[in-house]
């Protein structure tokens, strides 16, 4: 067989230990990979000139359809935006896909939640587009916006602009529709705050009704934001599929991961056409880096999507049935997965690996 071509972007911080943990368990499957490994984030911006994503990164990706990502370190309040953000933007990758799912084992208030976010990738706030309190666009703005009544703004605000549009929003609710109908789930969920911002959220709601009109096989309802948040804290087990505008679905999809455990159990899949990069959820932890200390399992879930996408189902199938048991058994692993996170029995990042390799060998 043939084996599959992927680009393997190990990251930054803890993300070269997570990304060889996860690659020695996908090699365990016996599925045949050619990994073409490409260098992304902080370690490399002085070999490119300050450029934390380097063009031939991107290139691979395109070439090779498919991405196995490390987390890479986002910098708080300055610095570049985030690779994260330029990927999506330079791959054209619209849907974010995020399963929450409970494990027998984990430690969480909740046994019962198998929920999948859909978030649109590329509009919104997290489009970027910002205008810096004090500069003449902004001040030119302000003005603008007094012109048209607004004239209780504060002079001295930064501004933030939210593009939603009709094409955006059909795109990420279709994905969302045939994402179920594919996986076999029950319903979607359209998420808003339609009820406040009416030209933005109004529009998403407006579109996300049409789309479910179109695709009745699925049942469809929707929920303002707020109020999904409060149900899901108390009956996650009512809800299946969730289709998010940008903000709110990286909000609710950290919320959906702390129903199953916290982020070191929620994987990640960006998808965008004729390409898609899996990456874990949670970020690269640099005060970590070489300890080998950190939780794997995320990108090893990561890793288990992405098999999946290559129509790999049963090895995917039996990663995921490998972690879910060494998950229950309670001993080879993590810190953070056991009872206190001082437990002298935790393990560290590469024995995880080891121990999830020990059952595939096992299994038919």
């Amino acid at each position: 067989m043939t084996a599959h071509r992927v680009t393997l972007i190990p990251g930054d911080g803890t993300g070269p230990e997570l990304t060889e943990a996860t690659r020695r368990v996908l090699e365990a499957t016996g599925v045949d990979f050619d990994w073409d490994i490409r260098h992304a984030g902080t370690d490399v911006m002085d070999e490119h000139g300050g450029n934390p994503l380097p063009d031939h990164v991107l290139d691979s990706i395109r070439e090779n359809g498919v991405a196995l990502k490390g987390p890479i370190t986002t910098p708080v309040g300055g610095g570049f935006r985030s690779v994260n953000v330029g990927l999506r933007k330079a791959l054209g990758l619209y849907a974010q896909v995020r399963p929450c799912k409970s494990y027998p084992g984990v430690r969480s208030r909740y046994s019962n939640v198998d929920l999948i976010v859909v978030r649109e990738n590329t509009e919104d706030l997290y489009a970027g587009v910002e205008f810096e309190e004090g500069t003449e666009d902004a001040d030119g703005l302000l003005d603008w916006l007094a012109e048209k009544g607004y004239a209780e703004l504060r002079r001295d605000s930064g501004i933030s602009i939210k593009p939603i549009s009709e094409t955006g929003t059909r795109r990420i609710v279709q994905f969302a529709f045939d994402y179920a109908r594919a996986n076999g789930r029950r319903d979607v969920t359209a998420v808003h705050k339609a009820n406040i911002m009416k030209f933005t959220d109004g529009l998403f709601l407006h579109v996300a009704r049409d789309v479910a009109d179109e695709n009745t096989d699925v049942a469809f309802q929707d929920r303002i934001v707020d109020n999904l948040s409060m149900q899901l804290v108390q009956r996650p087990e009512e809800y299946d599929v969730l289709v998010l505008p940008n903000l709110y679905g990286d909000i609710v999809s950290d919320l959906c991961a702390g129903l199953i455990g916290g982020l070191g159990l929620a994987p990640g899949a960006n998808f965008g056409d004729g390409v898609a990069v899996f990456e874990p959820t949670h970020g690269s932890a640099p005060k970590y880096a070489g300890q080998n200390k950190v939780n794997p399992m995320a990108m090893m879930l990561s890793g288990v999507l992405m098999l999946r996408h290559l129509d790999e189902g049963a090895a995917a199938e039996r990663v995921e049935s490998a972690i879910a048991e060494v998950i229950a058994e309670g001993r080879s692993v993590t810190y953070d997965m056991k009872p206190t996170r001082d437990d002298p029995t935790a393990v560290g990042t590469s024995e995880v690996a080891d121990a999830i390799i020990e059952k595939l060998e096992v299994m038919p």
